[in-house]
């Protein structure tokens, strides 16, 4: 039986749905050989638990993964804005290992180092994670990460939780949908509103304007959540998402609706 992509699951366990740009591995209960996967999606925006690391605009990423017969996983994952490749990139390495409990639950421990090397915007969200996560068949999967900032001067350990649930339908089509709680990684919101100047640690410059960073109130924790259909023939994947987030992260807030379109081999 081969290996789920992790892209696929780049969704609310890790992060906002059909962005594909984390990697929750979904591996299969009873892997008999070693599998190296791969997948090539195009996103309308890159999106981390329900906040925006992008503008909305068409986001093209590639990953591989490993899983080896006895459990161990890893995967590798790399993106950039096609309108803007040198100020929107992001990358991910993932080392894990997973357990069978049972005929129909499994479970999974593992690192992602995540960074956003050009991409001033999603500098605040360059971190390391160690997570845990329960999954029912491929149908329920629970997840708990603690977060550990690798950017400036602020390491307190944060956390987040997540659940996401996928079912089968007709015709080649599958519901998703996911709920999430965490802690914010930053203050810093994205404001929307171009200014011109000169660029420095609370701002950046996208498609010739200067878009700045403002302060926003603190909160301990903030949810998302998303709400999804999907048509799935042979290796190909087309995704659309409905995409909530907590009204206190409404200035970095993902678009209401996210598409994705992938490739598996």
């Amino acid at each position: 039986m081969k290996a789920s992509h992790p892209l696929r699951h780049y969704t609310f366990l890790r992060v906002a749905v059909a962005t594909l740009s984390m990697a929750v591995l979904a591996i299969p209960l009873r892997a008999q050989t070693s599998n190296l996967n791969g997948t090539v999606a195009l996103s309308s925006q890159l999106v981390d638990r329900g906040l925006a690391i992008t503008p909305v605009t068409p986001f093209l990423q590639a990953a591989t993964s490993w899983t080896s017969a006895n459990g161990w996983v890893l995967g590798l994952s790399a993106g950039t804005q096609l309108r803007s490749t040198g100020h929107g990139s992001e990358a991910l390495a993932q080392a894990g290992h997973y357990w069978s409990l049972a005929d129909d639950w499994r479970m999974q421990a593992g690192l992602v180092y995540y960074t956003y090397p050009g991409n001033a915007r999603g500098r605040a969200f360059d971190r390391a994670e160690a997570g845990v996560s329960w999954m029912y068949r491929d149908v329920l999967t629970f997840g708990l990460s603690a977060i550990r900032l690798t950017r400036g001067g602020n390491h307190q350990p944060r956390g987040a939780a997540d659940v996401d649930f996928h079912w089968p339908l007709p015709a080649h089509f599958s519901l998703s949908a996911g709920l999430g709680v965490a802690q914010p990684l930053s203050t810093a919101i994205y404001h929307g509103t171009p200014t011109y100047g000169t660029q420095d640690d609370w701002g950046y410059y996208y498609g010739g304007h200067y878009y700045l960073y403002h302060r926003q109130r603190s909160s301990s924790y903030y949810g998302y959540g998303h709400l999804g259909l999907a048509w799935t023939y042979e290796a190909w994947r087309v995704e659309l998402d409905r995409v909530a987030t907590d009204p206190s992260q409404r200035g970095m807030a993902a678009a209401p609706w996210v598409a994705t379109i992938s490739w598996s081999f």
